[in-house]
């Protein structure tokens, strides 16, 4: 399993260290790799998804408004553990609404859920291993604080092999602490998932870099 693949090799790179053994290393260790997360129980099947599953979860093709919420940019890097860029790697975000509703039919709130949110969108990572969304930024919703869902696949399409599932946070948001999977995160493994929003051309942006 990845999470397994991941816990492992993270804990060589972090004993390497330990005893002053990086020398030896391989290159591959110089990286950390992004910590994996649950799934969560709101991960929607393509049969629960809209139509348009691009990388801009804010507007949806053929609908006049957008997605209610702070619309925010998320950016950033998929690397491998000596830094080299992964190009044409999927990268899929899925995430609740302004109302803390997801597009799933697990989730029960009685509520509708906002029919001009994506709810789950993906991009492909360019010759630089760049990826970015337009999304709006996470709010609580009973029993979590604010976070987006987050896969990363071995290639362009799903039924290439997933190398991560995890999930990011708001850097300092005051509900993380109270939250059980973050409070599972390490204080840098927390840092490598947190997004710092900053403003920048009059759009909240953050950068997040992956790396598997």
């Amino acid at each position: 399993m990845p999470t397994s693949d991941h816990s492992r090799r993270n804990f060589i790179a972090r004993a390497l260290g330990a005893f002053g053994l990086t020398a030896f290393a391989k290159p591959a260790l110089a990286n950390e790799l992004t910590p994996p997360a649950t799934e969560g129980p709101f991960y929607p099947s393509p049969a629960m998804r809209r139509a348009d599953v691009d990388n801009d979860l804010v507007k949806i093709i053929g609908s006049v408004q957008e997605a209610g919420g702070e619309v925010v940019t998320l950016k950033g890097r998929i690397t491998n553990t000596d830094g080299t860029p992964l190009a044409e790697h999927r990268i899929e975000i899925w995430q609740c609404d302004l109302n803390g509703k997801y597009l799933h039919s697990g989730d029960r709130q009685a509520i509708e859920f906002d029919p001009s949110f994506q709810g789950f969108g993906h991009d492909i990572t360019d010759a630089d291993g760049s990826y970015e969304f337009r999304t709006i930024k996470p709010v609580t919703y009973p029993g979590r604080t604010p976070h987006i869902h987050v896969k990363v696949f071995q290639g362009p399409s799903e039924s290439d092999r997933e190398v991560l599932t995890s999930q990011f946070y708001i850097a300092g948001h005051s509900a993380n602490r109270r939250d059980r999977i973050f409070n599972r995160l390490s204080e840098s493994d927390a840092n490598a998932v947190s997004m710092a929003f900053e403003l920048i051309d009059g759009r909240e942006q953050a950068v997040v870099n992956v790396v598997v």
